[in-house]
């Protein structure tokens, strides 16, 4: 049940007061002093607290500013005699929810306690969907959250490794500010094509450029007195970093092509797992736009950092996945848990969502034991990806698909060098042949290494190098050339096997791929995978 807080230095108006919301259904209690209120509030959960404006230790205008400091958000309602009453507004100016005349005992102020009480435990059941961390890093990194959400004017600057959940800090923050009931939109600056990111983020209008046929709304406006979440903010090309400050700097932006500014109110939240002042040193982010996201910044550790949480966030993750997928899988028993905090979580939360997503996929009605789970933990250091050999210079990767890519276009490169010393080699043998008219063997080169995306070769007949008399000695050699590798065709078949593996769920796909579901969206439609 709700509790109300009543803060009132007359001993008899507050125990009125007290039994009267009592009578209407309301837990209530009072103190009779600033100095006890703080006691109450630091041993006991509080969801409502109504104070006399006047008190002999006080005034309920520092309690106020104390809560604030000290990170309470619940409503705070002033009672105020008539001569108060500019006071009681100065009140609600720094954050009062309302001031309520004496005497209070009436229905109207009643409705007004019951509407402030419905409306903070709708957002309690909002809050309730994140998970509350009991790790001491964990229980650092929500405490701060608290701290900061509701100064939605700051902006906040999340960092961590890949997986490790900024994006549900994010929605944190959100949740727990001013600005909850507002929209919250989340841009994957990663996939952002670079020469149509300014229209992503600020909108076009008819004409601006080949193929703007139509006016757009890009997604500052759509979060306009919300939340805009970044993510992988680095990646922002310079002309829109240049709009972005800008934007937050006048709060104005103007749509690409357009004439008329306009304006904007949203609390930005911007998250990267790039070293930002490396960047900044090699000239590929600006540095006020860097101080100017970074007011506020937040460091979201790793899992394996965070042992203590590791086992009730698989468990509450399951409870999630089983509610969406309508699964009744029964938990982990005692060795599948020492297994799951055994296990080095390499790609953090992330990977551990998606292992308990594939539980309760399968794993249906039943309990999971240390072998069941072990089929679906992938083996410790191991490579599962081709080896690059050779000395090369060392590069840091935002995404798995990055890696691939890098990967293939590493293999191709070294598929031509080998093709390359072949020719070199065939064509000095040939010049031997020549010079001593004598026969040399052209040596064979055969590989049984296969990447794992075949190549598409072709075998091309190539002229003989020597003269037309040796033809008869001498043996054709075949040139194999090979294909460009389509980059295309890759991510289409990535995009064909994780709508599989969610069975057609977008959603899910698109958290499997790292990319929005925007994006996976257009991509379907391109790819015609419908």
């Amino acid at each position: 049940m709700e509790t109300v807080l009543v803060v009132e230095d007359d001993r008899v108006y507050a125990r009125t007061t007290t039994n009267w919301l009592v009578k209407n259904g309301i837990n209530a209690r009072y103190v009779l002093s600033v100095d006890s209120a703080k006691v109450f509030l630091e041993g006991h959960k509080v969801d409502l607290l109504l104070s006399d404006f006047r008190l002999n230790d006080s005034n309920g205008v520092e309690l106020l500013e104390w809560m604030k400091a000290q990170g309470y958000r619940m409503p705070f309602l002033i009672m105020t005699g008539y001569g108060d009453i500019p006071g009681a507004v100065e009140a609600v100016k720094r954050g009062a929810a309302d001031y309520l005349p004496k005497p209070i005992q009436t229905e109207k102020v009643l409705g007004i306690i019951r509407g402030l009480l419905n409306r903070r435990n709708r957002k309690k059941v909002k809050e309730r969907a994140f998970y509350v961390g009991k790790s001491p890093l964990a229980v650092k990194l929500q405490n701060i959250v608290r701290v900061v959400a509701p100064a939605d004017s700051l902006s906040v600057l999340i960092r961590g490794a890949s997986g490790t959940g900024k994006e549900y800090v994010a929605r944190q923050v959100h949740a727990l500010s001013g600005r909850a009931d507002a929209p919250f939109i989340a841009v994957d600056c990663g996939v952002l094509p670079k020469e149509l990111a300014a229209s992503e983020l600020f909108g076009h209008v008819k004409g601006a450029f080949t193929g703007a046929t139509e006016h757009k709304t890009g997604m500052f406006a759509a979060a306009n007195r919300g939340t805009l979440f970044l993510d992988e903010v680095g990646n922002l090309n310079a002309e829109v970093q240049r709009s972005l400050l800008r934007a937050l700097q006048e709060k104005r932006y103007r749509p690409v092509g357009g004439r008329e500014e306009m304006q904007t109110d949203i609390r930005l939240v911007a998250a990267t797992n790039e070293n930002l002042e490396k960047a900044i040193a090699e000239g590929r982010f600006r540095e006020d736009l860097f101080h100017r996201l970074n007011e506020f910044p937040l460091h979201v550790p790793l899992l394996a950092e965070c042992p203590e949480d590791i086992i009730p966030l698989a468990e509450f993750m399951l409870d999630a996945a089983n509610r969406e997928l309508e699964r009744n899988v029964k938990g982990f028993d005692r060795e599948a848990q020492k297994r799951l905090k055994a296990y080095p979580w390499p790609g953090n939360v992330r990977q551990l969502k998606n292992i308990t997503e594939q539980i309760s996929i399968i794993e249906t009605n039943r309990e999971i034991t240390a072998a069941i789970l072990q089929t679906y933990l992938p083996a410790q250091n191991t490579q599962r990806l081709p080896a690059l050999f050779g000395t090369r210079e060392s590069k840091s990767f935002e995404s798995e698909r990055e890696i691939l890519y890098s990967v293939l276009f590493d293999m191709r490169q070294e598929v031509a060098e080998l093709k390359k010393m072949v020719h070199n080699m065939m064509a000095e043998r040939a010049g031997q042949v020549g010079q001593m008219g004598q026969v040399v063997a052209t040596p064979v080169v055969t590989t049984t290494h296969q990447p794992s995306v075949p190549a598409i070769i072709h075998a091309v007949q190539q002229p003989s190098v020597c003269p037309k008399e040796d033809d008869d000695d001498i043996q054709d050699t075949e040139e194999y050339v090979e294909e460009t590798l389509s980059l295309d065709e890759v991510e289409k078949e990535m995009i064909r096997k994780a709508l599989e593996r969610h069975h057609g769920k977008r959603k899910s796909a698109a958290k499997d791929l790292n990319i929005s579901e925007r994006t996976l969206y257009r991509k379907i439609k391109e790819y015609e995978l419908d």
